[in-house]
């Protein structure tokens, strides 16, 4: 099977950008279980399987389980399926309706609920520079989005993410769930720079809405599940 794969939220120069596969026809693997196992072959972050892609019927697996919601698989699907020609307007994953835009400066833009972005604990550090020197992964257990402002008053934001799932992702390189989460937890928009090279923007929209963007680029396909 083919496998598009993306990088999702790079940076300004192209670089960075979380990897993501993609199954374009998700109704050729349509058993759970087989699912699960490609996703687990692939070892992305998330792998997204597009079941229906006129109304944006997706589903999205980890390696080791399925996510109702998740920001970066969605963000990137929204890129990819304008790409083959469809509206996107609205993707459907298990969660509920996400609308979807692209704007003019190329950035694609998803609108979720932050309270959909659950389990994920935020810790504030002092600088930059000690979220910078975390190990990867820190000591502990439970997904952790360690971040530090850069300029609070502009809202940049440093930030590491850590699932910490036993799962083979010691470090996702960039977190959509988690940006929606701390968008929620600090009520104001923010550009957050994430892992090596990622860029990730949020636009806090009241009554439990949160915008989030960011560019994505193709990496090519990848033959997995023979």
């Amino acid at each position: 099977m083919d496998v598009r794969v993306l990088r999702v939220f790079t940076g300004p120069d192209g670089s960075g950008g979380n990897p993501l596969g993609v199954v374009r026809d998700g109704r050729a693997v349509p058993d759970a279980s087989a699912r699960q196992c490609l996703a687990a072959e692939l070892g992305f972050s998330e792998t997204v399987f597009v079941d229906d892609p006129e109304r944006g019927e997706v589903d999205i697996h980890t390696p080791s389980g399925r996510l109702a919601f998740a920001g970066h698989p969605l963000v990137g699907v929204a890129w990819f399926l304008r790409q083959c020609g469809y509206a996107a307007d609205v993707l459907r994953p298990p969660a509920g309706d996400v609308p979807s835009w692209t704007t003019a400066d190329g950035v694609t833009w998803i609108r979720a609920r932050s309270s959909w972005a659950t389990g994920r604990r935020l810790r504030q550090y002092a600088s930059p520079a000690e979220v910078d020197a975390l190990p990867s992964p820190p000591p502990g257990e439970g997904w952790l989005y360690a971040w530090a402002w850069q300029d609070e008053t502009a809202g940049r934001v440093r930030a590491r993410g850590f699932p910490r799932r036993g799962d083979g992702i010691t470090e996702d390189e960039a977190t959509g769930a988690a940006a929606l989460a701390l968008t929620a937890a600090l009520e104001g928009n923010l550009t957050i720079s994430q892992g090596r090279a990622s860029l990730i923007r949020t636009r806090h929209e009241g009554e439990d809405m949160v915008a989030l963007g960011g560019r994505v680029d193709s990496v090519g396909v990848r033959v997995a599940g023979g």
